[in-house]
């Protein structure tokens, strides 16, 4: 008993079912490419970032290759065998994309995951930045996974260059690169030096970042990007008080107290939270007085925290004799 003919009349034959159906895939891969080149910023010209380093991937290490690659441009000395006890999982041959961010940061690395846009890598390059991208290298039901580095961009040939392999530079097609990419959901990331940021960051995005490296190899690596983060979005009390509490971690309360004064002319976001925080650095230091007055600030700024803001207030009056202390009956 033979199946039912499609509609039409005619039967396919399997060989002609899988020729159609890889077409409709190579079709899918190919339908964001134009839009992808259209992106990059008009009038410009070829980056490449020739002082990468490379280290020839060998024995499914493409994901230590890769991530010494841009670890040590970012000045921490490395290599792919001294990564891949962390990185390689040998049932898997290879290494999956939450180690290598994680790995990054144990280097005490900011590891960031970019937006898998080709004008994305495009200005990281521009801003010095290699850029690890992860591709299938063959098909989304059999895939073919591979780590590259993108260390070259070419707009007018529309070529890219990869640290890849065995070939420090593996030039191929936009198209090329595109597909494979596409088959890996356009998974790419930077580790920039330290007080160095990505290009392209996003505050809500760098700002967990940063948590991540911060509770992964503690305050001392995460300060310098702390601080170039305050100095980007210098409106922003959350970063603000990100830098004033790592420094304050870091043993120097001073420095923290002056980071959050001179955030405050700047600041037009969350600033009932550096005042609080301000507050709280007072009252520690034994500047009681100054420390109310930040406090009653806080309270005036309002916001979602205003409960925690009264609760602060209402703890440094108590110190001073001036008010009901909390749970005295």
């Amino acid at each position: 008993m033979h199946p039912p003919a499609p509609a039409g009349g005619r039967r396919r034959s399997p060989v002609a079912m899988a020729v159609a159906l890889l077409a409709a895939i190579l079709l899918s891969a190919c339908a964001g490419i134009p839009e992808q080149r259209a992106e990059l910023a008009e009038g410009t010209t070829a980056t490449e970032l020739d002082a990468v380093p490379f280290f020839p991937d060998t024995a499914y290490y493409c994901g230590p290759a890769s991530l010494a690659s841009t670890l040590e441009w970012s000045g921490y000395e490395t290599s792919p065998d001294a990564l891949g006890g962390s990185l390689f999982i040998p049932e898997r041959n290879g290494s999956l994309q939450p180690e290598m961010l994680a790995t990054a940061r144990r280097a005490g690395r900011l590891a960031y995951q970019i937006d898998g846009r080709l004008a994305a890598v495009q200005r990281e390059l521009r801003a010095g930045h290699p850029v690890i991208v992860l591709q299938n290298l063959a098909f989304g039901w059999w895939p073919r996974w591979h780590y590259a580095v993108v260390v070259g961009l070419y707009p007018d040939d529309g070529t890219v260059v990869l640290r890849s392999g065995e070939r420090r530079r593996h030039r191929i097609s936009f198209k090329t690169f595109l597909h494979t990419w596409a088959r890996a959901e356009y998974w790419a990331m930077v580790t920039p030096a330290p007080g160095g940021l990505p290009a392209t960051a996003e505050p809500g995005p760098l700002f967990q970042a940063l948590a991540s490296l911060e509770g992964t190899a503690g305050v001392g690596p995460a300060i310098p990007y702390w601080r170039a983060a305050a100095g980007r979005w210098p409106e922003s009390g959350p970063y603000a008080v990100g830098l004033a509490n790592a420094v304050y971690a870091a043993g120097d309360a001073d420095a923290a107290r002056k980071v959050l004064i001179d955030a405050l002319p700047r600041v037009a976001e969350g600033k009932g939270v550096v005042w609080n925080n301000l507050a709280n650095i007072e009252a520690e230091q034994g500047d009681l007085a100054e420390a109310e007055a930040a406090a009653e600030s806080a309270v005036a700024a309002g916001g979602p925290h205003v409960e925690q803001f009264r609760d602060t207030l209402a703890d440094i009056r108590c110190r001073r004799g001036k008010g009901a202390c909390p749970g005295a009956e």
